[in-house]
């Protein structure tokens, strides 16, 4: 699939097949997608935990997710949980930050890293739903996520029940500016 292909077709998907699996080697396919996202200074900060096992995902969105992101991720096959190493991306070797964006650099840098492996998913036949909201300490006992590490995103992967519309755009006069 062409990228320009991949942006286009790709939605945000809140009804996934259930029983519907997909393999641990095409999940491995979108972290390693994740990890050719540039990144500060080539830090590399970002992680992603992967729950593939039905009873560790049920457990993840049961005790992570509040019950709206809990239905929207039903049915779906796996769990990738992204989270970026504090204090690395946007700071000096002495760890001091380099720009006024401090940590929030990590967080760029992981959304880079996340939009590639949301287009591998894509490009493979796959839906995702990017979570934003959830509860980043139940993720870090459920995961074992440590403290250094700033939990970002829970994405569902899986395969959609039926097609989204594209959500409108805005004109592009109203978000750039040329001189």
């Amino acid at each position: 699939m062409e990228l320009m292909k991949a942006m286009e077709t790709r939605r945000s998907i809140r009804a996934f097949k259930e029983g519907e699996t997909v393999d641990k080697s095409t999940l491995e396919e979108l972290v390693k997608a994740a990890q050719l996202g540039p990144t500060w200074k080539n830090s590399q900060t970002g992680r992603y935990y992967v729950v593939m096992s039905p009873e560790k995902m049920d457990s993840v969105i049961k005790n992570t997710l509040p019950e709206f992101n809990q239905n929207s991720c039903k049915g779906c096959s796996a769990i990738i949980v992204t989270t970026f190493v504090k204090n690395r991306s946007g700071f000096d070797r002495q760890g001091n930050p380099d720009n006024e964006l401090g940590n929030e650099w990590g967080a760029y840098d992981l959304g880079l890293c996340n939009q590639n492996l949301l287009l591998k998913a894509t490009e493979l036949g796959l839906d995702t739903l990017v979570m934003g909201i959830r509860e980043e300490k139940a993720l870090r006992s459920e995961l074992s996520i440590p403290e250094d590490q700033e939990v970002v995103a829970v994405i569902a992967v899986g395969y959609r029940t039926a097609d989204a519309e594209m959500p409108k755009r805005k004109d592009l006069e109203s978000v750039a500016t040329f001189f």
